[in-house]
């Protein structure tokens, strides 16, 4: 198969599209779902940004090469873990253990596939690759930090009970942590079980979109789907076992949590 071409839509074809975004607002309004406005406002904010982006993508593929990439995946590190950090509110310290987490997960990923030589070198691979791993991270990161903040809450009792026996934070906490991870793991996994029997992910299909042969898309789809089952676990593992040394003081207490602000 030769590549072709890929005619994509005109910015007429974008801003049609808004329909999409008027029947996703037009639920929430008659549902009472209160989410209108944020729907609205997600629409256009993802719209504005992508235009934003693409514009810096354009010079930073053209003039910073590797160093403008490396910036711009610490970029993304640090915003995706005050995104994740979010999600562990009450937790002393949830934004450092989520941007930590996110920060191990994809050097460690990224690394290696350098390292291996499976990606090439340049920005134009690097900054689209280490931003599917950032995501990845971060959800993991979330949703880990998520979970132990309700165990923690919601099993106090429990752990003290275990402390009280003599068990120490780690050996009290632990099936929390792996609760928590386990939680965390299961969309990653879920997702490289039916991959291609349910989807085409979206590496996949948008190189078959650009006309790339199909058994190329599908090696890099299968190295993407094991990069990110890398980077959740790494993601997640680091971001619970910095998690929960902050759940507990030096003497082993569990530290009193506040209650989080439901801002969603």
């Amino acid at each position: 198969m030769t590549t072709s071409t890929l005619a994509g839509p005109s910015w007429g074809g974008v801003t049609a599209s808004l329909l999409l975004v008027a029947v996703a607002a037009a639920v929430a309004y008659r549902q009472r779902l209160r989410l209108t406005r944020e729907i609205v406002a997600a629409g256009v904010r993802a719209g504005v940004q992508l235009i934003a982006v693409s514009a810096i993508l354009l010079v930073l593929f053209r003039r910073a090469a590797l160093p403008g990439a490396a910036g711009w995946v610490t970029v993304m590190i640090l915003i995706a873990g005050q995104v994740a950090g979010r999600r562990g509110v009450g937790v002393p310290r949830a934004r450092t253990a989520a941007t930590v987490g996110v920060a191990a997960g994809t050097v460690v990923t990224l690394g290696a596939l350098l390292a291996a030589g499976v990606i090439a070198p340049q920005a134009s691979v690097i900054v689209p690759v280490g931003g599917m791993i950032v995501a990845a991270g971060m959800q993991a990161a979330g949703i880990a930090l998520r979970r132990l903040r309700e165990d923690a809450q919601n099993a106090c009792p429990v752990i003290e009970t275990r402390l009280c026996l003599g068990q120490s934070a780690r050996q009290a906490f632990l099936p929390h942590q792996r609760s928590a991870l386990r939680t965390a793991l299961i969309p990653a996994i879920d997702s490289t079980k039916v991959v291609g029997l349910i989807s085409l992910p979206g590496a996949m299909a948008g190189l078959i979109l650009a006309g790339v042969d199909p058994q190329t898309a599908i090696r890099y789809q299968i190295v993407v789907m094991y990069m990110l089952l890398a980077a959740t676990a790494l993601a997640a593992l680091t971001a619970a076992r910095l998690a929960e040394r902050a759940l507990f003081e030096e003497a082993h207490r569990l530290v009193a949590l506040a209650p989080p602000v439901n801002r969603e």
